[in-house]
């Protein structure tokens, strides 16, 4: 079975979609990336074109070119013997007048276990609001027992992501 055609990790599979689950770490954060009806437009492109996770430092595989429901993605980071591999699903995508976004699930051997969600949003006040909600806890031995190097790493690339739009 290769890391796209694993089974989802956890069992609150929509979770970020509404009250995060008990038992998590969870990430709520959010940033002004600026005005108007075209900024909107172009994050949710770069969005929903896997763009944020490239201008992350992400190298990215995905099954489809833009997000889809159930489109699987293998994320990379590192390099040569630092090389790290995970795979996503995603899990539901928003597609509103003013909302754009998805959130995916990790699959069986991601390093973390839970979900994450990215949304733009273009506000009233025309702000265009770009938010990350997250819910995960260590998903394999060796994050378990490099919990803070681990935590540490999923903050800088949460930074990266809310920077990349």
């Amino acid at each position: 079975m290769t890391l796209l055609e694993r089974a989802l990790s956890y069992p609150e599979i929509g979770g970020t979609a509404g009250q995060l689950p008990d038992g998590y770490t969870h990430v709520r954060v959010q940033r002004v990336i600026g005005h108007g009806e075209s900024t909107f437009h172009r994050a949710a492109d770069r969005l929903m074109s896997w763009q944020m996770h490239r201008a992350a430092g992400l190298a990215v595989e995905a099954t489809t070119p833009r997000v889809e429901q159930d489109s699987r993605v293998r994320l990379r980071l590192g390099r040569h013997l630092l090389r790290i591999s995970f795979g996503c699903r995603v899990v539901y995508v928003v597609e509103e007048e003013r909302r754009r976004g998805f959130a995916y699930g990790t699959l069986q051997g991601h390093p973390e276990q839970g979900e994450e969600r990215f949304c733009v949003e273009w506000r009233e006040d025309d702000a265009v609001v770009f938010t990350i909600t997250a819910f995960s806890q260590p998903g394999t031995w060796w994050s378990r027992a490099l919990a803070p190097i681990s935590h540490r790493l999923q903050q800088r690339y949460t930074r990266r992501y809310l920077h990349a739009l």
